[in-house]
Protein backbone atom coordinates (compact mmCIF):
# COMPACT_ATOMS: atom_id res chain seq x y z
CA UNK A 1 0.00 0.00 0.00
CA UNK A 2 3.13 2.45 0.80
CA UNK A 3 4.52 2.11 -2.68
CA UNK A 4 1.20 2.29 -4.20
CA UNK A 5 0.91 5.67 -2.75
CA UNK A 6 4.17 6.74 -3.23
CA UNK A 7 3.85 6.28 -6.79
CA UNK A 8 1.30 8.44 -7.49
CA UNK A 9 2.17 11.99 -8.12
CA UNK A 10 -0.10 14.63 -6.53
CA UNK A 11 -2.52 16.31 -9.31
CA UNK A 12 -1.07 19.23 -11.18
CA UNK A 13 -3.69 21.44 -10.30
CA UNK A 14 -8.05 21.34 -9.83
CA UNK A 15 -10.08 21.92 -12.73
CA UNK A 16 -13.88 22.32 -12.70
CA UNK A 17 -16.03 21.58 -15.95
CA UNK A 18 -19.83 22.87 -16.32
CA UNK A 19 -21.48 20.31 -18.34
CA UNK A 20 -20.90 16.46 -18.97
CA UNK A 21 -21.66 16.91 -23.25
CA UNK A 22 -18.87 16.37 -25.35
CA UNK A 23 -16.92 19.66 -24.90
CA UNK A 24 -16.29 19.76 -21.14
CA UNK A 25 -16.24 15.70 -21.66
CA UNK A 26 -12.86 15.70 -23.81
CA UNK A 27 -11.11 18.56 -21.88
CA UNK A 28 -12.10 16.89 -19.04
CA UNK A 29 -10.45 13.80 -20.13
CA UNK A 30 -7.13 15.47 -22.12
CA UNK A 31 -6.65 17.73 -18.72
CA UNK A 32 -6.86 14.31 -16.60
CA UNK A 33 -4.01 12.47 -18.31
CA UNK A 34 -1.72 14.87 -17.67
CA UNK A 35 -2.56 14.62 -13.68
CA UNK A 36 -4.88 17.50 -13.31
CA UNK A 37 -7.94 16.38 -10.72
CA UNK A 38 -10.95 17.04 -12.67
CA UNK A 39 -14.08 17.56 -11.03
CA UNK A 40 -17.76 17.44 -14.13
CA UNK A 41 -20.67 18.74 -12.70
CA UNK A 42 -23.57 18.35 -14.59
CA UNK A 43 -27.28 19.61 -14.24
CA UNK A 44 -29.25 16.85 -16.26
CA UNK A 45 -29.45 13.31 -14.55
CA UNK A 46 -27.18 11.99 -17.50
CA UNK A 47 -23.87 12.56 -19.54
CA UNK A 48 -23.45 13.22 -23.46
CA UNK A 49 -25.77 16.53 -23.34
CA UNK A 50 -27.38 16.44 -26.07
CA UNK A 51 -26.61 13.76 -28.03
CA UNK A 52 -27.41 11.06 -25.43
CA UNK A 53 -28.86 8.15 -26.04
CA UNK A 54 -30.49 5.55 -24.06
CA UNK A 55 -32.02 2.09 -25.09
CA UNK A 56 -35.86 1.87 -25.47
CA UNK A 57 -37.40 -0.73 -22.32
CA UNK A 58 -39.98 -1.50 -24.93
CA UNK A 59 -38.86 -2.15 -27.65
CA UNK A 60 -34.88 -2.27 -27.62
CA UNK A 61 -34.30 0.36 -29.83
CA UNK A 62 -31.57 3.09 -29.16
CA UNK A 63 -33.11 6.33 -29.09
CA UNK A 64 -31.87 9.59 -29.78
CA UNK A 65 -33.40 11.77 -27.02
CA UNK A 66 -32.66 14.90 -28.62
CA UNK A 67 -33.11 14.42 -31.66
CA UNK A 68 -30.70 12.21 -34.43
CA UNK A 69 -26.96 12.26 -34.56
CA UNK A 70 -25.07 11.22 -36.98
CA UNK A 71 -20.97 11.46 -36.85
CA UNK A 72 -19.89 12.91 -39.79
CA UNK A 73 -16.19 14.66 -40.48
CA UNK A 74 -13.43 14.73 -42.76
CA UNK A 75 -10.86 15.59 -39.74
CA UNK A 76 -8.87 12.39 -39.18
CA UNK A 77 -7.63 13.35 -35.97
CA UNK A 78 -11.02 13.60 -34.45
CA UNK A 79 -11.83 10.55 -35.42
CA UNK A 80 -9.55 8.72 -34.49
CA UNK A 81 -10.44 9.76 -31.56
CA UNK A 82 -13.94 8.91 -30.90
CA UNK A 83 -13.02 5.37 -32.17
CA UNK A 84 -10.89 5.16 -28.98
CA UNK A 85 -14.32 5.13 -27.02
CA UNK A 86 -16.95 3.58 -29.45
CA UNK A 87 -17.36 0.93 -32.14
CA UNK A 88 -18.54 3.23 -34.82
CA UNK A 89 -20.46 1.27 -37.49
CA UNK A 90 -20.75 2.98 -41.11
CA UNK A 91 -24.13 4.82 -41.47
CA UNK A 92 -25.33 6.86 -44.63
CA UNK A 93 -28.10 9.42 -43.68
CA UNK A 94 -30.33 9.64 -46.33
CA UNK A 95 -33.07 12.15 -45.78
CA UNK A 96 -36.84 12.31 -47.74
CA UNK A 97 -39.19 14.95 -47.84
CA UNK A 98 -43.16 14.71 -48.45
CA UNK A 99 -43.89 17.75 -49.91
CA UNK A 100 -47.13 18.95 -51.70
CA UNK A 101 -48.10 15.13 -51.13
CA UNK A 102 -45.30 13.31 -52.38
CA UNK A 103 -42.59 12.15 -51.45
CA UNK A 104 -39.01 13.43 -53.23
CA UNK A 105 -34.64 13.04 -52.25
CA UNK A 106 -32.80 15.14 -50.26
CA UNK A 107 -30.86 16.98 -50.16
CA UNK A 108 -32.80 18.20 -54.05
CA UNK A 109 -30.41 15.85 -56.22
CA UNK A 110 -30.56 14.82 -59.89
CA UNK A 111 -33.45 12.64 -58.51
CA UNK A 112 -35.14 14.67 -57.14
CA UNK A 113 -35.13 17.50 -60.07
CA UNK A 114 -36.29 14.83 -62.03
CA UNK A 115 -39.05 13.60 -60.27
CA UNK A 116 -40.12 17.06 -59.30
CA UNK A 117 -40.40 17.83 -62.37
CA UNK A 118 -41.41 14.41 -64.43
CA UNK A 119 -38.10 14.84 -66.56
CA UNK A 120 -35.49 12.40 -67.30
CA UNK A 121 -32.63 14.96 -67.45
CA UNK A 122 -28.91 14.07 -67.68
CA UNK A 123 -26.53 16.24 -65.24
CA UNK A 124 -25.68 18.79 -67.96
CA UNK A 125 -29.35 18.94 -68.66
CA UNK A 126 -30.81 19.40 -65.73
CA UNK A 127 -28.23 21.82 -64.64
CA UNK A 128 -29.07 24.07 -67.44
CA UNK A 129 -32.83 23.81 -66.68
CA UNK A 130 -32.07 25.31 -62.81
CA UNK A 131 -30.49 28.04 -64.66
CA UNK A 132 -33.39 28.96 -66.82
CA UNK A 133 -35.38 28.73 -63.74
CA UNK A 134 -33.49 30.45 -61.10
CA UNK A 135 -33.59 34.09 -60.43
CA UNK A 136 -30.81 35.50 -62.04
CA UNK A 137 -32.45 39.11 -62.04
CA UNK A 138 -31.61 39.08 -57.69
CA UNK A 139 -28.57 40.36 -57.97
CA UNK A 140 -27.91 41.42 -54.58
CA UNK A 141 -28.18 38.19 -52.52
CA UNK A 142 -28.81 38.69 -48.65
CA UNK A 143 -31.73 36.50 -47.43
CA UNK A 144 -32.03 33.02 -47.18
CA UNK A 145 -35.34 33.46 -50.00
CA UNK A 146 -32.73 35.40 -51.98
CA UNK A 147 -30.44 32.64 -52.36
CA UNK A 148 -33.21 29.86 -52.74
CA UNK A 149 -34.88 31.77 -55.34
CA UNK A 150 -31.48 32.46 -57.39
CA UNK A 151 -30.32 29.30 -57.11
CA UNK A 152 -33.16 27.25 -57.47
CA UNK A 153 -35.99 29.32 -58.86
CA UNK A 154 -39.78 29.45 -57.73
CA UNK A 155 -41.19 25.93 -57.79
CA UNK A 156 -37.85 24.28 -55.55
CA UNK A 157 -38.33 27.39 -53.49
CA UNK A 158 -41.71 26.95 -52.60
CA UNK A 159 -42.00 23.25 -52.72
CA UNK A 160 -38.45 22.58 -50.29
CA UNK A 161 -37.45 26.02 -48.76
CA UNK A 162 -40.29 28.48 -47.83
CA UNK A 163 -42.09 26.47 -45.13
CA UNK A 164 -39.39 24.67 -43.53
CA UNK A 165 -37.50 28.07 -41.93
CA UNK A 166 -41.20 29.65 -40.83
CA UNK A 167 -41.51 26.44 -38.49
CA UNK A 168 -37.74 25.96 -37.72
CA UNK A 169 -36.93 29.45 -36.70
CA UNK A 170 -40.17 31.42 -36.74
CA UNK A 171 -39.26 33.35 -39.26
CA UNK A 172 -39.73 34.19 -42.77
CA UNK A 173 -37.20 32.98 -45.71
CA UNK A 174 -37.03 37.00 -46.36
CA UNK A 175 -35.39 37.87 -42.56
CA UNK A 176 -33.43 35.16 -42.57
CA UNK A 177 -29.57 35.30 -43.92
CA UNK A 178 -28.88 33.61 -47.00
CA UNK A 179 -25.53 31.88 -44.97
CA UNK A 180 -28.43 29.68 -43.56
CA UNK A 181 -29.13 27.73 -46.77
CA UNK A 182 -25.42 27.95 -48.29
CA UNK A 183 -25.23 25.24 -46.09
CA UNK A 184 -27.92 22.88 -47.88
CA UNK A 185 -25.92 21.23 -50.94
CA UNK A 186 -27.63 20.86 -54.20
CA UNK A 187 -26.85 17.83 -56.65
CA UNK A 188 -26.86 17.44 -60.33
CA UNK A 189 -26.17 13.55 -59.10
CA UNK A 190 -28.21 10.63 -57.83
CA UNK A 191 -25.88 10.90 -54.63
CA UNK A 192 -28.44 11.29 -51.64
CA UNK A 193 -25.93 10.59 -48.54
CA UNK A 194 -26.58 13.48 -46.72
CA UNK A 195 -23.48 14.55 -45.93
CA UNK A 196 -20.00 14.98 -48.25
CA UNK A 197 -17.66 13.81 -45.04
CA UNK A 198 -15.09 10.68 -45.55
CA UNK A 199 -15.95 9.62 -42.39
CA UNK A 200 -19.77 9.00 -41.34
CA UNK A 201 -20.90 6.55 -38.80
CA UNK A 202 -23.01 6.05 -35.58
CA UNK A 203 -21.91 4.58 -31.98
CA UNK A 204 -22.96 0.82 -32.38
CA UNK A 205 -23.66 1.06 -28.40
CA UNK A 206 -24.96 4.68 -28.50
CA UNK A 207 -23.54 7.84 -27.91
CA UNK A 208 -23.98 8.36 -23.51
CA UNK A 209 -22.06 5.04 -23.53
CA UNK A 210 -18.94 6.49 -25.59
CA UNK A 211 -19.24 9.53 -23.43
CA UNK A 212 -19.03 6.99 -20.57
CA UNK A 213 -15.97 5.74 -21.37
CA UNK A 214 -14.41 9.64 -22.08
CA UNK A 215 -15.22 10.13 -18.64
CA UNK A 216 -13.90 6.88 -17.30
CA UNK A 217 -10.94 8.07 -15.58
CA UNK A 218 -9.37 8.54 -12.34
CA UNK A 219 -7.98 11.75 -12.21
CA UNK A 220 -12.10 12.57 -13.23
CA UNK A 221 -15.37 12.95 -10.49
CA UNK A 222 -18.75 13.17 -12.25
CA UNK A 223 -21.81 14.91 -10.29
CA UNK A 224 -25.27 14.56 -12.03
CA UNK A 225 -28.33 16.18 -11.36
CA UNK A 226 -26.96 19.19 -9.80
CA UNK A 227 -26.90 22.54 -11.06
CA UNK A 228 -23.50 25.23 -10.45
CA UNK A 229 -23.50 28.39 -9.09
CA UNK A 230 -20.35 30.81 -9.27
CA UNK A 231 -20.18 29.90 -5.47
CA UNK A 232 -19.02 26.51 -6.57
CA UNK A 233 -16.41 27.69 -8.37
CA UNK A 234 -13.64 28.72 -4.99
CA UNK A 235 -10.96 26.59 -4.60
CA UNK A 236 -10.49 25.54 -8.53
CA UNK A 237 -7.35 26.37 -10.47
CA UNK A 238 -9.76 26.79 -13.05
CA UNK A 239 -13.20 26.20 -14.20
CA UNK A 240 -14.91 25.41 -18.00
CA UNK A 241 -18.76 26.41 -18.39
CA UNK A 242 -20.13 24.84 -21.17
CA UNK A 243 -23.75 26.17 -20.46
CA UNK A 244 -25.51 28.95 -21.68
CA UNK A 245 -23.18 32.46 -21.33
CA UNK A 246 -26.23 34.51 -20.25
CA UNK A 247 -27.15 32.29 -18.16
CA UNK A 248 -23.80 32.21 -16.46
CA UNK A 249 -24.36 35.99 -15.63
CA UNK A 250 -28.44 35.53 -15.08
CA UNK A 251 -29.61 37.09 -18.00
CA UNK A 252 -28.64 40.57 -16.69
CA UNK A 253 -27.77 41.26 -20.16
CA UNK A 254 -30.57 39.98 -21.79
CA UNK A 255 -31.82 36.26 -23.01
CA UNK A 256 -29.70 35.18 -26.21
CA UNK A 257 -32.29 33.88 -28.73
CA UNK A 258 -32.18 29.78 -29.31
CA UNK A 259 -34.56 27.64 -30.94
CA UNK A 260 -35.37 24.56 -28.67
CA UNK A 261 -37.90 21.49 -29.79
CA UNK A 262 -40.42 19.21 -28.36
CA UNK A 263 -40.96 15.41 -29.32
CA UNK A 264 -43.78 13.57 -29.52
CA UNK A 265 -43.30 10.21 -29.24
CA UNK A 266 -45.05 7.34 -30.31
CA UNK A 267 -44.89 3.50 -30.86
CA UNK A 268 -46.24 1.36 -33.58
CA UNK A 269 -46.11 -2.12 -35.09
CA UNK A 270 -43.84 -2.64 -37.63
CA UNK A 271 -42.17 -0.40 -40.60
CA UNK A 272 -43.77 3.41 -39.51
CA UNK A 273 -41.95 5.13 -42.70
CA UNK A 274 -39.48 3.31 -44.30
CA UNK A 275 -36.21 5.67 -43.21
CA UNK A 276 -34.73 7.26 -40.70
CA UNK A 277 -35.70 10.71 -41.36
CA UNK A 278 -38.72 12.43 -43.19
CA UNK A 279 -38.61 16.20 -43.37
CA UNK A 280 -41.98 18.59 -43.94
CA UNK A 281 -41.93 21.29 -45.42
CA UNK A 282 -44.91 22.16 -46.11
CA UNK A 283 -45.82 25.34 -43.70
CA UNK A 284 -49.16 23.24 -43.18
CA UNK A 285 -47.98 20.40 -41.09
CA UNK A 286 -47.08 21.91 -37.89
CA UNK A 287 -43.85 19.28 -36.95
CA UNK A 288 -40.91 19.89 -39.08
CA UNK A 289 -40.10 16.06 -39.55
CA UNK A 290 -40.60 12.68 -38.28
CA UNK A 291 -37.49 10.39 -37.10
CA UNK A 292 -37.70 6.47 -36.97
CA UNK A 293 -34.91 5.16 -34.62
CA UNK A 294 -34.76 2.26 -35.36
CA UNK A 295 -32.79 2.98 -38.83
CA UNK A 296 -30.55 4.60 -37.19
CA UNK A 297 -29.07 1.22 -36.69
CA UNK A 298 -29.59 -0.70 -39.70
CA UNK A 299 -27.23 -3.63 -37.88
CA UNK A 300 -30.20 -4.44 -35.80
CA UNK A 301 -33.41 -6.06 -36.49
CA UNK A 302 -36.60 -4.78 -34.19
CA UNK A 303 -40.16 -6.08 -35.11
CA UNK A 304 -42.15 -2.95 -33.78
CA UNK A 305 -41.19 0.84 -33.61
CA UNK A 306 -40.25 4.03 -32.24
CA UNK A 307 -41.18 7.62 -33.59
CA UNK A 308 -40.61 11.41 -32.66
CA UNK A 309 -42.84 13.96 -34.16
CA UNK A 310 -40.44 17.40 -33.96
CA UNK A 311 -41.77 20.67 -33.36
CA UNK A 312 -39.37 23.88 -33.19
CA UNK A 313 -40.50 26.72 -31.04
CA UNK A 314 -38.63 29.67 -29.50
CA UNK A 315 -36.41 28.92 -26.21
CA UNK A 316 -37.84 29.88 -22.93
CA UNK A 317 -35.35 29.87 -19.72
CA UNK A 318 -35.92 26.54 -18.51
CA UNK A 319 -36.30 24.99 -21.61
CA UNK A 320 -33.47 23.40 -23.38
CA UNK A 321 -31.52 25.46 -25.89
CA UNK A 322 -30.72 23.56 -29.41
CA UNK A 323 -29.82 26.53 -32.03
CA UNK A 324 -28.77 29.90 -31.75
CA UNK A 325 -30.43 32.59 -33.62
CA UNK A 326 -27.82 34.49 -33.68
CA UNK A 327 -29.04 37.42 -35.83
CA UNK A 328 -28.48 41.19 -35.76
CA UNK A 329 -29.77 41.37 -31.67
CA UNK A 330 -28.16 38.34 -30.68
CA UNK A 331 -24.71 38.80 -32.12
CA UNK A 332 -24.51 42.45 -30.32
CA UNK A 333 -25.82 40.83 -27.34
CA UNK A 334 -23.36 38.35 -27.04
CA UNK A 335 -20.88 40.74 -28.28
CA UNK A 336 -21.63 42.97 -24.68
CA UNK A 337 -21.77 39.21 -23.11
CA UNK A 338 -18.21 38.66 -24.29
CA UNK A 339 -16.64 42.03 -22.70
CA UNK A 340 -18.48 40.97 -19.40
CA UNK A 341 -16.91 37.78 -19.60
CA UNK A 342 -13.39 38.75 -19.80
CA UNK A 343 -13.38 40.56 -16.95
CA UNK A 344 -13.79 37.10 -15.02
CA UNK A 345 -10.76 35.17 -13.95
CA UNK A 346 -9.59 31.14 -14.28
CA UNK A 347 -12.50 30.82 -16.22
CA UNK A 348 -13.28 29.59 -19.44
CA UNK A 349 -16.47 29.58 -21.50
CA UNK A 350 -16.60 26.79 -23.67
CA UNK A 351 -19.07 24.66 -26.27
CA UNK A 352 -21.85 25.43 -28.38
CA UNK A 353 -23.65 27.34 -25.71
CA UNK A 354 -20.74 28.90 -23.98
CA UNK A 355 -19.40 30.28 -27.33
CA UNK A 356 -23.55 30.76 -28.82
CA UNK A 357 -22.64 28.84 -32.24
CA UNK A 358 -23.94 25.86 -33.43
CA UNK A 359 -21.25 23.50 -34.09
CA UNK A 360 -21.41 19.69 -35.38
CA UNK A 361 -20.45 17.01 -33.29
CA UNK A 362 -16.87 16.64 -35.25
CA UNK A 363 -16.08 20.53 -34.47
CA UNK A 364 -16.97 20.53 -31.00
CA UNK A 365 -14.63 17.64 -30.62
CA UNK A 366 -11.86 19.72 -32.41
CA UNK A 367 -12.49 22.61 -30.33
CA UNK A 368 -12.34 20.95 -27.07
CA UNK A 369 -9.27 18.91 -28.12
CA UNK A 370 -7.26 22.32 -29.10
CA UNK A 371 -8.73 24.24 -25.88
CA UNK A 372 -7.24 21.11 -23.89
CA UNK A 373 -3.53 21.02 -25.59
CA UNK A 374 -4.08 25.29 -25.65
CA UNK A 375 -4.59 25.42 -21.61
CA UNK A 376 -1.69 22.69 -21.48
CA UNK A 377 0.98 24.74 -22.90
CA UNK A 378 -0.53 28.18 -21.06
CA UNK A 379 -0.40 26.85 -17.95
CA UNK A 380 3.50 25.29 -17.85
CA UNK A 381 4.15 28.84 -19.59
CA UNK A 382 2.43 30.30 -16.40
CA UNK A 383 0.76 32.12 -19.12
CA UNK A 384 -3.30 33.67 -18.73
CA UNK A 385 -5.72 31.34 -19.76
CA UNK A 386 -8.06 33.02 -22.29
CA UNK A 387 -11.34 33.45 -21.40
CA UNK A 388 -12.60 31.96 -24.91
CA UNK A 389 -10.59 29.47 -27.04
CA UNK A 390 -12.49 29.92 -30.24
CA UNK A 391 -13.42 33.03 -30.91
CA UNK A 392 -17.25 33.65 -30.65
CA UNK A 393 -18.07 36.73 -32.57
Amino acid sequence: MANSLAQKAPPRGRVLGIGAGLTCSVIGRELAEAGYQVDIIESRPYVAGNCYTEVDDQTGITLHKHGPHIFHTDNDTVWDYVNQYADFRPYTCQVKATTGGRVFSLPINLLTINQFFNQTFSPTEAEAFIAEKSRQDITDVKSFEDQALRFLGQELYEAFFKGYPIKQWGMHPSELPASVLKRLPVRFNYNDNYFNHRHQGIPAEGYTTMVDKILDHENISVTLGRKVTQADCDGYDHVFCSGPIDAWFNYELGQLGYRTLDFEITRHKGDYQGCAVMSYPDESVPFTRITEHKHFTPWETHDDTVIFHEFSRVCGKEDIPYYPIRLVNETNMLRNYVEHAQSQENLSFVGRLGSYKYMDMDVTIAEALEAAKMFLSLRDQNAPIPTFFAPPV
